[in-house]
C-alpha cells in the first residue's frame, strides 16, 4: 500500500489545548551568535535564565544555524541529521547515549527549522550540506561518524560527497530518503506525485492539525493495529513540528522527495550503514534501502521487521546497540 492511502486512512485526532512552550527559547534564553571565523554578538540575557546560551552559526548567507555539542572536545564525534520538518531535539535519547559511551556528539536544526534562523530561501539539499559544512568547520569536526535519519539521511549523504570525505571516517543512513523517493521513468517504484502535493496541501490548509495527525499514525505506525500511541511522543513531534517555518516545511517537501542522491551515492567511500524498517510507510523500504546499498562503496544493509519510519524513537534501544557496534567497529 502506498503512502497516500495510508494518508487518507490517518484517525482523526482529538483536539487538544496545547500550552505553546516552544516560545520560551526566544524570551528566556541567552542568545549567542557565532559566525564560522569566531565573531560573536550576544543579546541582553532574561533576568530568570541567564546561564544557558544557544549557539549558532552563521553561514555564507546568513542563515543562522542552531547547534548542540556535547561530550569532550577530544574524542570521537558523532554527527545527527534529523528528519522533516523535526528538529535537533529528536535525537536526544541518541545523543545521550552516546555522550555517555564517551563520544563527543552534535545536532543542528536545519535552516528553517527548530531555533535556526527562518530565511525565506535555500531549503534544498545543496544548502542543506553547505550549512552542515559550515557547523562542522567551525567546530574543526574530524574522524566524525554521521548519522541521518530521514531527510537527514539524504543531507547527510549529499554532505559526505560534496565536502566531507577528508572529515568523515562513516555515514549511518536511517530510514533514509535516498536514492530518490519520487516516482520518474527511472524509478517506476518510486511515489507518485499526487503523494507529495497532498502533503503540501494538507500543510498549506491547517499545519497544526496536519502534524498531529501525521504523528499520530504513519510515522511511528501507530495506524497499526495492535499498537499503543505514546501522546508524549507524538505531542513532542508536533511540538518540534511547529517550532519550524512553514514555508521551510513546505519547500523541503520538494527537496526530500524530488532530489535524485543516485551520484552521492556513488561517490561516497566510506563504510556505511544502511537501516531500515519493513514496515515503513513514510519511505517504503523496497525504494530506498536496498538500492542505495548497491550504490554505495562499501555498505552494510540492514532491514528490521515491522519497525517503523520512527525507529529511532520507538525502538531508540535496538537502534542504539546497532548503531554503538558499528561506531565502535
Amino acid at each position: 500500500m502506498d503512502w497516500n492511502s495510508h494518508i487518507n486512512r490517518l484517525p482523526n485526532a482529538s483536539r487538544r489545548k496545547v500550552l505553546a512552550t516552544t516560545l520560551m527559547y526566544a524570551m528566556s534564553l541567552t542568545l549567542r551568535s557565532t559566525s564560522a571565523t569566531g565573531k560573536e554578538t550576544s543579546l541582553p540575557p532574561y533576568p530568570a535564565q541567564r546561564n544557558d546560551p544557544m549557539t549558532f552559526v552563521t553561514t555564507k548567507d546568513g542563515a543562522q544555524i542552531f547547534y548542540k555539542d556535547w561530550g569532550p572536545k577530544s574524542a570521537q564525534p558523532i554527527v545527527f541529521h534529523h528528519g522533516w520538518p523535526l528538529s535537533s531535539d529528536d535525537w536526544e535519547t541518541q545523543m545521550l547515549f552516546f555522550v555517555g559511551k564517551g563520544y563527543r556528539v552534535i545536532a543542528h536544526d536545519r535552516r528553517g527549522h527548530g531555533r535556526s534562523s527562518q530565511v525565506s530561501d535555500g531549503h534544498d539539499m545543496d544548502h542543506y550540506a553547505a550549512d552542515v559544512a559550515a557547523v562542522v568547520q567551525h567546530l574543526d569536526l574530524r574522524n566524525a561518524v554521521h548519522v541521518g535519519h530521514s531527510t537527514g539521511g539524504g543531507e547527510a549523504a549529499r554532505y559526505v560527497a560534496s565536502y566531507g570525505e577528508n572529515r568523515v571516517a562513516k555515514l549511518v543512513l536511517i530510514s533514509a530518503v535516498p536514492p530518490l523517493m519520487l516516482k520518474t521513468e527511472a524509478n517506476p517504484d518510486g511515489l507518485p506525485i499526487e503523494v507529495f502535493d497532498g502533503l503540501r496541501k494538507q500543510l498549506a490548509a491547517n499545519r497544526s492539525q496536519f502534524y498531529l495527525d501525521f504523528a499520530s499514525g504513519p510515522f511511528y505506525g501507530y495506524n497499526r493495529p495492535g499498537t499503543k500511541p505514546s501522546q508524549a511522543v507524538i505531542w513532542n513531534w508536533w511540538r518540534q513540528g511547529m517550532m519550524g517555518s512553514a514555508k521551510a516545511h513546505y519547500e523541503g517537501i520538494k527537496a526530500f522527495s524530488e532530489t535524485d542522491f543516485s551520484d552521492d551515492l556513488r561517490r561516497i567511500t566510506v563504510p556505511t550503514l544502511v537501516m531500515h524498517g519493513d514496515d515503513d510507510q513514510i519511505v517504503p523500504v523496497a525504494d530506498s534501502a536496498p538500492l542505495s546499498a548497491k550504490l554505495l562503496k562499501q555498505s552494510t544493509l540492514k532491514i528490521y521487521e515491522r519497525l517503523p519510519h520512527g525507529m529511532c524513537t520507538t525502538n531508540a534501544d535496538l537502534v542504539n546497540a546497532e548503531l554503538l557496534a558499528f561506531v565502535a567497529a
